[in-house]
């Protein structure tokens, strides 16, 4: 990735001349530092020119690893009227590395490295499908077909917890996410492909883990899918002010 564009002090960030193949540009962004982040969706925030100002917080969980007050945050801003928050925080500079906290950034950015060719294990496909409905009351992020295999499909998570090197997920116990598991074991079973993967929007990662200590009941079901099949697959990131791009998949131990 390039070299950082946007620290604190300046508002706009230009892309790096040459960047990697899958990559994703970040919107214009505007520089300040967290006040506090509350209600799990909102987070005030001091920006540089000397406005405090209310952001949505695009991430729903605990964000343990990444709400401290008084650090560099950075914002996207919209002008579409209908919207009741102007800002979207979009990054914090944690110690170790920057973090993505926009949870709907790694859908994009998967479908954008799969198209790209990024994920050898994904490779050789047509176009990623989004938002596919499996049954009367399940999504997953994306599908995969090429008409010679079994269709495959992908759901994605955001991964912004990191102890000691080790991404960890989920960062709050998620009933939601097992249910996510529980489907994939049972398109394995009917014949198709499943693939849970994990995106760590951050750099400081060696490895990734489920988080046992937070939600057992979560890494209890990770294991049992990956034993029935289900493929496990983690990515961390490269990540600056620029834009994102995968960077290397990450060792999982289950």
């Amino acid at each position: 990735m390039g070299a950082f564009r946007n620290e604190p002090g300046s508002h706009r960030v230009k892309p790096a001349p040459k960047m990697p193949k899958g990559w994703l540009a970040w919107p214009p962004l505007v520089a300040g530092r967290l006040v506090q982040r509350y209600k799990r969706f909102l987070a005030d925030v001091a920006l540089d020119d000397g406005r405090t100002v209310t952001a949505h917080c695009p991430n729903s969980g605990s964000m343990a690893a990444c709400c401290q007050p008084g650090q560099p945050v950075w914002l996207s801003s919209h002008d579409d009227p209908r919207r009741k928050l102007k800002f979207t925080w979009e990054l914090i500079r944690m110690p170790g590395s920057l973090v993505g906290v926009n949870t709907l950034v790694p859908n994009r950015l998967a479908s954008r490295a799969i198209t790209a060719g990024c994920i050898p294990a994904l490779a050789g496909y047509g176009p990623p499908r989004p938002e596919v409905k499996v049954d009367a009351h399940t999504r997953l992020d994306l599908m995969l077909s090429d008409g010679k295999r079994p269709d495959c499909y992908i759901e994605i998570k955001n991964c912004t917890l990191v102890e000691g090197g080790v991404a960890l997920f989920p960062d709050a116990r998620t009933a939601r996410g097992r249910k996510h598991l529980e489907t994939l074991a049972r398109i394995k079973a009917d014949g198709g492909r499943a693939v849970m993967l994990f995106i760590v929007q951050r750099s400081d990662a060696d490895l990734f883990a489920p988080a046992d200590a937070i939600d057992p009941d979560y890494g209890r079901s990770l294991r049992q899918a990956a034993a029935a099949g289900v493929e496990i697959l983690a990515y961390d990131t490269a990540i600056d002010l620029a834009g994102i791009a995968l960077r290397r998949p990450l060792p999982c131990r289950l």
